[in-house]
């Protein structure tokens, strides 16, 4: 038995894509030194989601079967 389900592998790889986009998101700030919106606030932002995504897609239990 697998502890993991297809809904846990769904959200997992929903969250490694918010995080690749997050870390994007912080690679393109056009200021010197990185003091830009984009990569200060909106990149860890979504970050965080991110990361929640990731939480949940381990925590999250699927439905036995009946």
């Amino acid at each position: 038995m697998f502890f993991f389900g297809p809904r846990n592998y769904r959200l997992m790889f929903a969250g490694l894509a918010v995080l690749a986009v997050g870390f994007f998101l912080m690679t393109l700030g056009k200021e010197a030194y990185g003091f830009d919106t984009i990569s200060l606030t909106v990149g860890p932002i979504v970050l965080i989601i991110g990361f929640v995504i990731q939480f949940f897609a381990i925590l999250v239990r699927d439905k036995p079967k009946s």
